[in-house]
């Protein structure tokens, strides 16, 4: 897959992603989650079953299961956009090959790896290669103006690639946040029933009672559950992103470099 079609599929997992989940997660709420198989008779969740323990979340479960599965999806997008960023290879040797053949002078053989390699990283290297072979046939410009040429070119070809790395990230550091808010949201709202259930004039109803503690739990679990997994992979994809970055920095000051130590 090219770098456009990545780019385009990318676009259209941040529109329809929410909506998506939104849906699905209302579904499996009313007919997987809400069967009645899942029930004993007088709608208490039947022992140990798992699908009515969760139903017994309330209205805010689907919001918060619209927000894991929002997560999930992103984290699978941004696994195949980076991995396809890095290349078909390995970067490191990738970079390696490329130093090796920029030091002797085979910058041919290099853009030959590029082609190869496929991917963001060897776009911006590529770029930079054929900007240095660009600045070796100048016969008008200082040296240092065309080793600033070469820096500059990767630095827009990089400009170019890193957005695309880090699209829907912003997504993730939200989620992040506001999936632990909105399953405090759902326990206020089953310490509410509660504590309505311990007011009621003579005895309490114990049902209600539990009910509402359980409301309150279960949301609490999910929002929890759902924020760990955002921050987890957010720094994930972020650690990710710095290494694709550094090989970037790296063999850029190389191709630089090297085009000041032979052109002297």
């Amino acid at each position: 897959m090219s770098q456009a079609q990545v780019k385009k599929s990318t676009n259209w997992v941040s529109i329809l992603t929410i909506p998506a989940a939104l849906i699905v997660s209302i579904l499996l709420y009313i007919f997987v989650f809400g069967d009645p198989d899942n029930f004993n008779a007088d709608h208490s969740p039947k022992e140990g079953n798992f699908f009515a323990i969760i139903h017994e979340g309330g209205v805010i479960v689907p919001i918060l299961m619209t927000l894991f599965l929002t997560v999930f999806t992103v984290v699978i997008e941004r696994l195949f956009t980076v991995y396809s960023a890095k290349g078909t290879g390995s970067l490191e040797t990738f970079l390696q090959k490329v130093k090796t053949n920029l030091n002797s002078g085979q910058v041919a053989a290099a853009v030959a790896d590029c082609d190869k390699q496929k991917g963001s990283v060897a776009n911006v290297v590529r770029a930079g290669l054929n900007k240095y072979s660009e600045m070796e046939k100048d016969t008008e410009l200082e040296k240092e103006q065309k080793v600033l040429a070469i820096q500059k070119e990767m630095e827009e070809a990089t400009s170019l690639e890193l957005p695309m790395l880090e699209k829907n990230l912003s997504i993730l550091a939200t989620i992040a946040s506001v999936a632990t808010l909105i399953g405090l949201l759902g326990t206020v709202i089953g310490m509410i029933k509660a504590f309505s259930a311990l007011a009621t004039a003579g005895t309490p109803d114990p049902a209600a009672l539990s009910a509402g503690i359980s409301e309150a739990l279960i949301n609490t679990a999910i929002g929890i559950g759902t924020s760990a997994v955002a921050i987890i992979f957010y720094n994930v994809f972020t650690g990710m992103i710095d290494k694709l970055t550094y090989g970037i920095d790296e063999i850029g000051f190389s191709i630089s470099q090297t085009f000041a130590s032979k052109n002297k």
